[in-house]
C-alpha cells in the first residue's frame, strides 16, 4: 500500500499546485462585473438551454471564463472587468462572436437569435448515420452510436454487434473466431475491466461507448499480447465549452434496471469529465450433460479385453440464478496548460456485488438405464469485486517537432468469493477464494514528424503485476461434526509478471502508397510461487515483434491494405493454477503450471470500396501459431464419493499443442438505399488446422466454421426507428468434441422525444430464446453430450436524455481517440 499512498500524495500535490497556479492576468486586479443576456432559436423563438457563452482575453491569449444558459435561455456570468471577445455557441447553430467588447460594469447584452447552420447540421447527420468503417494503416474504426439493439444494454452487447467480433453464450469475446483478443479502454488497460473481463463487460453500460477500434494488425506501439488482435473501446468524452452530457435509465425482464450518464464541464483551461453507471440484473441460466462411461479395459500391448464391465450412465442438470449489482465511475480533470500542453488526472472506481445460486442434480443409471442413485448439490456463492485505478497523463506538442506523452497508472483489484455447499440437504462444504491484484503501468511515447507525410516514433512501456490467490476448501468431518481444511484442494498462488518493452516505428506516404514499419522488443519475467505445495518456478523470455502495414489508395473511395504482425499469448493465473474449481465435483476445471506462451504471426490482406450507396470491406488472413493452447477433457482416474459410490471425475485443462494454422476470409457490406433504410451484412469464414499429440493421443484436427450477421435498420412512420439483427455461429469441431451451430435474433425500436433531446428504446435480446451451446465430447473412456444456456430471452426499456447535445455527435478530435497519434495517410 506504500505505492498507493505515494501515488495519491503525488497526484494530490500536483493537482493542488496546478490549480494554485491558475491565476488570472492583470484584469483580476479589477472588480468582477456581471454580464447577462438571453439566447433563443431565430426560427422558433424558443430558448436554447445549455448554449455556451465564453469570454476570450487577447491579452492573456486564453478563455478567462464562461458559462451556459438556463432552461429559459438566460445567462448571468461574473467576469473580471476588461476587454474580451465574447462567443456564443450551440451545436448545429452558427456561432455568434462579439469582438473587443469593453466590460467595465454590469451590463445586459440583450437577446441573441441563433441561426441553424444547415451545412454543419447536414455534416453531423452524415457522420452519425453512416456505418462508418474508417480505415487506418493498422485498424478499422466502427461508430456504434446508432445501433438500437444495444440501447440499455452492456459493453458485451455492443461488441457482439461489431463486425469481426462475437460474444459467445458464456460472454467470452472472440475476434474472427479467436478468443485471444486483448481488450483496452481508451488505448490502455483499464480498471473498468478489472480481473474478470467477461463479467465486467456485462456491467459497463453501452451508452458510455463512443466507438470501437478493431485492430487485427496492431502496430509496434501496442503491446504484443493478443494473438487475435486488439479491441480498443473509446469512451464518450466532449471538448465543448460549458456543461453537456447524457443520462440513460433502463429496466427490463428478467429483473434488471440501471442508470448511467456521461457529463463534461469545461470552463477556461479546465475540462472536468465523468462517466458513471449502476446496473442490476438477474440472469437465470441452465445446463445439462449426459455421460456414458466405458468400463471395459484392454491390454495396451495386445489390445485384448481384460475387464468386461458394463457401461454406466450419469445425467447432470444444473440450474443457475445470477444476480449482478455493479457501480462504476470514471472521473477526471484535464488541464490545458497552454496551447501545446495538457495534464490529465483521472480515477476509476468499480464495485460489484454478485450472487449466484447453482443447483446440481446428478442421477446414476446402470447398463439398462435403471436409476440407481441421485444426488443434489446446492452451491450459493457471493462475490465482491472492487477496483480502483489512478492515472496521470502529460501531453506536450512541440512546434514543428513532434509530440511527447508520458503516463503513470496504478491499479488495485480485489475479488472475493465465498460459497456454502449443501449436499442432499446437509451443509457439508465451504469454498472461499480471495484474489488481490496490484498493477503499475509506465508508458512514454514520442512522435516526430519528418516533413509533411513522414513520421518517426519511439516509446517505452513497463507493466508490473502482482496477483495473490488464496483458495480454501473446508469439508465437514462426519466424525467430529466440524469443518476441516482439505489440504489436497486448498492452495495459495503468488503470481508475479513484469513486462518491459521498447519500440520504434517509421511511417511515410508518397503518391498513393503509404507504409508503417515497426519493431517491438518485450522482456517478460514470471514468478509462480505456491507455498502450500512447495512449487516455485521462474520464467524469463524475450521476444522481437515486427509489424508491417502497407496501404495503396486506388482512388479516394477505394484502397488495399496489407499487414503483418507477430503476437503472443501469455498464460494468466487462472490458466496456470492447478487446483480445481468446485462448481461441480465430477466435472472440474484446473490450470496447468507448465503452460508456456503462444507465439503467432498473422498476415492480413484487406480491401475497402465505397461505391454509390454501398460500402464494401473485405479481407483474407492467415495466422500461424506455435505452442498453441487447447482445452482437453479427460477422465482423471480419480473418483469422488457420492452417496457411498465412487464417481469418475472428469477434468478440463489447457495444454500446449504443437501448431495451429488459421485461414480466414471476412466480408462486410453496407447498403443504404435512402436516409430511412440501412442494411449491413457481415460474414466470416475460417479454417483451423491443429497438429499435436498429448499423452499418446493424437489431437490432429481440421475445423471449418463460419459466422454471419445481418442487420436491418428502417425508419417507420412516426419517425420510429426499427432494427433487427440476425446472427449465426456455425458448427465447430476439435479433436475431442464438436459443437452445433447457434442462430439468434435481436430486435429494437426507438423514438425521439422532447424535440430530439430524448430517446425511448425497446429492445428484445434472443427473441426466439435459441442462444445456447450444444456439444458432444468423445474420448476412449467416455462419451458426453452437453447443453449450456447462459441467459434466457430478455426485454429492456430505456430512456436517454441529452443536454447541450444533439442526437448526432460531432466527429471527435484526435485526442478523443484513446490518445493514439493517427497516421492520416
Amino acid at each position: 500500500m506504500n505505492k498507493l499512498s505515494l501515488t495519491i500524495l503525488f497526484i494530490g500535490l500536483f493537482v493542488t499546485n496546478v490549480f494554485a497556479q491558475q491565476r488570472p492576468g492583470p484584469s483580476s486586479e479589477l472588480k468582477d462585473v456581471k454580464i447577462s443576456g438571453k439566447v433563443i432559436d431565430q426560427e422558433t423563438k424558443e430558448p436554447l438551454e445549455y448554449a455556451t457563452v465564453a469570454f476570450f482575453s487577447k491579452q492573456q491569449n486564453k478563455i478567462v471564463t464562461g458559462g451556459i444558459t438556463d432552461t429559459k435561455g438566460n445567462f448571468s456570468i461574473p467576469v473580471p472587468a476588461g476587454v474580451y471577445d465574447i462567443s456564443i455557441e450551440y451545436i448545429s447553430f452558427k456561432k455568434i462572436t462579439l469582438a473587443d467588447r469593453q466590460l467595465l460594469e454590469d451590463v445586459n447584452l440583450g437577446t441573441f437569435e441563433m441561426q441553424v447552420d444547415s451545412q454543419a447540421l447536414e455534416a453531423v447527420e452524415v457522420i452519425a448515420e453512416k456505418t462508418t468503417v474508417e480505415i487506418r494503416l493498422d485498424k478499422k474504426i466502427y461508430n456504434v452510436g446508432k445501433d438500437l439493439t444495444v440501447s440499455g444494454g452492456t459493453v458485451s452487447d455492443v461488441l457482439d454487434n461489431v463486425p469481426s467480433v462475437s460474444v459467445d453464450v458464456e460472454g467470452n469475446v472472440a475476434l474472427r473466431g479467436n478468443d485471444n483478443v486483448r481488450i483496452l479502454i481508451n488505448g490502455k488497460p483499464s480498471g473498468l475491466v478489472g480481473l474478470n473481463s467477461t463479467d465486467a463487460l456485462r456491467q459497463l453500460p453501452a451508452e458510455s461507448i463512443e466507438k470501437v477500434e478493431v485492430i487485427t494488425s496492431p502496430s509496434a506501439r501496442y503491446e504484443s499480447e493478443g494473438t487475435a488482435g486488439i479491441l480498443n473501446i473509446i469512451l464518450r468524452r466532449s471538448k465543448l465549452q460549458g456543461f453537456n452530457g447524457a443520462m440513460t435509465l433502463n429496466a427490463g425482464h428478467p429483473d434488471s434496471y440501471g442508470a448511467s450518464g456521461n457529463v463534461n464541464y469545461r470552463t477556461g483551461d479546465i475540462n472536468i469529465f465523468n462517466t458513471s453507471g449502476y446496473r442490476y440484473s438477474n440472469s437465470p441460466g441452465n445446463s445439462l450433460s449426459f455421460d456414458r462411461f466405458f468400463n471395459k479395459e484392454f491390454d495396451e500391448n495386445t489390445g485384448d479385453l481384460i475387464i468386461d464391465n458394463p457401461d454406466t450412465f450419469k445425467d447432470e442438470y444444473r440450474e443457475t440464478e445470477r444476480i449482478r449489482k455493479g457501480f462504476n465511475t470514471n472521473f477526471g480533470v484535464e488541464w490545458y496548460i497552454n496551447d501545446s500542453a495538457s495534464f490529465t488526472n483521472s480515477i476509476v472506481y468499480r464495485d460489484s456485488d454478485n450472487e449466484s445460486t447453482t443447483l446440481n442434480k446428478i442421477f446414476f443409471f446402470d447398463e439398462n438405464k435403471v436409476l440407481e442413485d441421485e444426488n443434489f448439490r446446492l452451491d450459493p456463492e457471493k462475490e465482491n469485486n472492487k477496483t480502483i485505478q489512478y492515472t496521470s497523463n502529460f501531453t506536450k506538442n512541440f512546434k514543428n517537432s513532434g509530440k511527447f506523452t508520458a503516463e503513470f497508472q496504478y491499479e488495485e483489484s480485489d475479488e472475493d468469493e465465498a460459497s456454502d455447499v449443501i449436499v442432499d440437504g446437509i451443509f457439508s462444504e465451504t469454498v472461499t477464494t480471495l484474489n488481490n491484484q496490484e498493477r503499475i503501468l509506465l508508458q512514454s511515447d514520442y512522435v516526430l514528424p519528418i516533413g509533411e507525410n513522414t513520421q518517426f516514433e519511439l516509446g517505452y512501456r513497463g507493466s508490473f503485476q502482482d496477483n495473490i490467490t488464496d483458495y480454501t476448501v473446508e469439508k465437514l468431518d462426519s466424525n467430529t461434526n466440524a469443518f476441516e481444511i482439505d489440504t489436497n484442494l486448498s492452495n495459495v498462488l503468488n503470481y508475479k509478471e513484469d513486462v518491459n518493452a521498447v519500440y520504434t516505428q517509421y511511417g511515410t506516404k508518397f503518391n498513393k502508397f503509404s507504409f508503417l514499419l515497426g519493431l517491438r522488443m518485450e522482456n517478460t519475467r514470471i514468478t509462480i510461487d505456491q507455498p502450500t505445495s512447495g512449487d516455485y518456478k521462474k520464467k524469463n523470455y524475450t521476444g522481437l515483434f515486427p509489424t508491417i502495414n502497407l496501404n495503396f489508395e486506388i482512388s479516394e473511395s477505394e484502397n488495399i491494405t496489407l499487414g503483418y504482425s507477430r503476437r503472443l499469448r501469455r498464460p494468466r493465473s487462472r490458466m496456470i493454477n492447478p487446483f480445481p474449481s468446485r462448481s461441480s465435483i465430477t466435472n472440474i476445471f484446473a490450470g496447468n503450471p507448465d503452460l508456456d506462451p503462444t507465439y503467432s504471426g498473422t498476415y492480413d490482406l484487406g480491401y475497402l470500396n465505397r461505391f454509390g450507396k454501398f460500402v464494401l470491406s473485405t479481407s483474407i488472413y492467415h495466422t500461424h501459431s506455435k505452442d498453441t493452447w487447447s482445452f482437453v477433457q479427460f477422465d482423471t482416474g480419480e473418483t469422488e464419493e457420492i452417496n457411498g459410490r465412487d464417481v469418475n471425475v472428469l477434468k478440463r485443462s489447457p495444454i500446449n499443442l504443437a501448431t495451429n494454422d488459421r485461414f480466414g476470409y471476412e466480408f462486410n457490406l453496407t447498403y443504404s438505399p435512402n436516409r430511412k433504410w440501412r442494411i449491413n451484412g457481415d460474414f466470416n469464414f475460417f479454417k483451423s488446422i491443429d497438429r499435436g499429440d498429448y499423452n499418446g493421443l493424437s489431437f490432429d484436427n481440421e475445423n471449418v466454421s463460419y459466422r454471419a450477421r445481418l442487420s436491418n435498420k428502417y425508419t417507420l412512420p412516426g419517425k420510429i426507428d426499427w432494427q433487427t439483427t440476425l446472427s449465426y455461429r456455425g458448427p465447430s469441431e476439435t479433436a475431442q468434441s464438436k459443437s452445433e451451430g447457434v442462430l439468434f435474433t435481436n430486435m429494437a425500436f426507438s423514438k425521439d422525444v422532447f424535440k430530439d433531446k430524448g430517446s425511448i428504446s425497446v429492445r428484445v435480446s434472443d427473441l426466439f430464446n435459441s442462444m445456447k451451446r450444444q456439444s458432444e465430447t468423445f474420448t476412449p473412456t467416455y462419451y458426453s453430450y452437453g447443453e449450456y444456456r447462459w441467459r434466457q430471452r430478455s426485454f429492456n426499456l430505456s430512456f436517454t436524455y441529452r443536454f447541450n447535445q444533439k442526437k448526432q455527435r460531432q466527429r471527435p478530435s484526435r485526442q478523443d481517440m484513446g490518445g493514439d497519434e493517427e497516421m492520416m495517410f
